[in-house]
């Protein structure tokens, strides 16, 4: 059959509309809005963006509702809560403090803050920016604590929990675990010494020289913020309101928009507030005691994206997810604020980021899939030898994570951290997407798999295989009773129901336990990870020790019956 027949004038403006497309198709704001296509409308939340170039800002954009039940729209000037990408603003002021002369990062907290416990080790203000202190985390005690993340939370209920505090999580300066306490304490010292609010001292030093005019530390959840967004959750068929009820400052809630934060952005490359050599400080990464460098900076993960040197951090609070990131090279940054809790900010701000510097990336090339003479060929796993790895590995610490085979790939979860995947790279080395971290799964001398070594950010460390274990041999009736933490002043009462080991609080409600060893048990909540019970010469239990993530052998003494 011969093609319909189209007159030359018709042919012509069916090509100039193709052009036409083709055109806008090419444009970085069009490839952007189709990266948002899920959140353009009014009956969805959605997010703020920014993208600056050379100090100007080249685009900015809203999608979906700040406000669902007032259906108002997202615009760039809608004020987020940015949850932990705060934390630059804190260290920067207390870089300020000291470049006035009035603190050094090398001193002791307890100098400013006498309320911190005497652990008969020092703790810097160096060592709580760079989250290497050692203090367990302020969100996770609370939850134990049997507090809601939506209850009203102010600086002087954390100061007070962390005056309870009766051990660390390592000595400081040991080890990098993310710990929010540690910048709360920080705004804290920035009051303190500067005899002002931290609010007001960010107001006066930070955001008024930069003339953001829409930001703010947000101290007082009854303060009204015009302009603000609301978080929310998907439920069913619809969304639920996300509630966030945070009266503290330093770690979170601060309050601003795409567009102010452009201006903070700027400040990183033209200063206006401080000067080039303050910045440098602000990306100086961590050092441990033992010489190891951290990919954390003061408030910034530095690192590595194809090729081009990266700043960034993410934050999320209730349903609010932020991301800032920064190309200091190409003078170019992206910003992400959202009110959705499903969504991902780093991911959707790299996305932009490949839009714009494509051009400017490293070539890419395979290395990765070829180690040690091994060649990772997708869809040709040797599924005997994951079979082989799977199982579970204690850490330090008494931490226990399961490595499980799905979908012929592996997967590993911790009590209190999300389930990661692992992309195998050799016969036994696997890597972590997205992080600066490996697995290497090693035999003894009978070719059995018996331990793991971790290496997270360049700190390795050796998870010892668990032997096989029969959960339906543990005699549950041995672990019920009631248990007292004196760190927190809470009780919690172990019963069976069912056959099945329940902890219950009187606020918090039932938390199942499953058996992983013998007197090792995991939990089904973030803040209430695993348990460990602990044994009295008679090898009767004396108590427990509960780890979750970023609080680590929590103790809770057995009361007598």
């Amino acid at each position: 059959m011969k093609p319909a027949h189209i007159s030359p004038s018709l042919s012509g403006l069916f090509c100039f509309f193709l052009l036409v497309s083709c055109t806008l198709q090419a444009q970085p704001e069009k490839q952007v809005d189709r990266l948002f296509t899920s959140w353009n409308n009014a009956e969805t939340p959605g997010a703020a963006i920014a993208v600056m170039k050379d100090g100007k800002i080249i685009l900015k954009k809203g999608y979906g509702s700040a406000d669902l039940e007032h259906d108002i729209p997202i615009r760039p000037s809608t004020v987020f809560h940015i949850a932990s990408v705060s934390k630059q603003f804190t260290a920067y002021a207390v870089l300020l403090l000291e470049r006035d002369g009035k603190l050094s990062l090398d001193d002791d907290i307890r100098k400013y803050i006498p309320e911190v416990p005497d652990f008969g080790k020092v703790i810097t203000l160096r060592q709580l920016v760079h989250h290497t202190s050692g203090l367990r985390d302020q969100w996770n005690l609370l939850a134990l604590a049997g507090w809601r993340l939506d209850d009203v939370i102010t600086t002087d209920h954390i100061i007070n929990i962390v005056s309870r505090e009766r051990e660390l999580n390592f000595d400081p300066g040991n080890e990098y675990l993310y710990c929010n306490t540690g910048f709360t304490l920080l705004a804290e010292v920035v009051a303190r010494v500067s005899g002002k609010s931290f609010a007001d001292f960010t107001r006066e030093r930070i955001f008024t020289p930069l003339k953001m005019v829409n930001t703010l530390f947000y101290d007082d959840h009854e303060k009204i913020v015009k302009n603000r967004a609301y978080s929310f959750y998907p439920s069913g068929s619809g969304y639920k309101k996300s509630v966030l009820n945070y009266a503290n400052v330093g770690a979170t809630s601060l309050f601003t928009t795409v567009e102010d934060l452009c201006l903070w952005a700027g400040n990183f490359e033209d200063p206006v507030i401080g000067d080039k050599k303050l910045i440098a400080e602000m990306e100086e990464k961590g050092i441990l005691n033992n010489g190891d460098t951290i990919t954390y900076a003061m408030g910034q993960e530095v690192g590595i994206y194809k090729g081009l040197r990266f700043m960034s951090h993410a934050g999320g609070d209730a349903g609010y997810r932020t991301f800032l990131g920064r190309f200091p090279d190409q003078r170019f940054s992206v910003i992400v604020l959202s009110n959705d809790a499903t969504f991902d900010p780093v991911g959707m701000a790299l996305k932009i980021a490949d839009i714009y510097l494509k051009d400017k990336y490293a070539a890419e090339t395979n290395d990765e899939s070829r180690v040690s003479g091994f060649e990772n060929k997708p869809g040709v796993p040797d599924v005997d030898l994951l079979k082989s790895y799977c199982g579970k590995y204690e850490l330090e610490q008494s931490l226990v994570v399961t490595v499980e085979l799905e979908n012929d790939k592996l997967s590993a979860e911790a009590p209190g951290y999300s389930k990661i995947f692992l992309d195998q790279m050799s016969s036994n080395e696997f890597k972590v997407k997205g992080m600066d971290a490996k697995v290497i799964f090693l035999k003894d001398d009978q070719g059995e798999v018996n331990q793991a070594k971790v290496v997270l950010k360049g700190r390795e460390s050796i998870a010892r295989k668990m032997k096989g274990f029969d959960p339906q041999d543990v005699d549950l009736s041995e672990f019920t009773g009631d248990f007292n933490s004196p760190e927190l002043n809470t009780s919690y009462s172990f019963v069976l129901r069912d056959g099945i080991l329940i902890a219950r609080h009187f606020r918090i409600g039932d938390i199942t336990l499953t058996p992983v060893d013998a007197d090792n048990f995991k939990a089904n909540k973030w803040f209430f990870g695993q348990v460990e019970f602990i044994r009295d010469d008679h090898n009767n239990i004396k108590g427990c020790r509960v780890s979750s993530g970023r609080v680590r052998n929590l103790w809770f003494d057995k009361l007598k019956e």
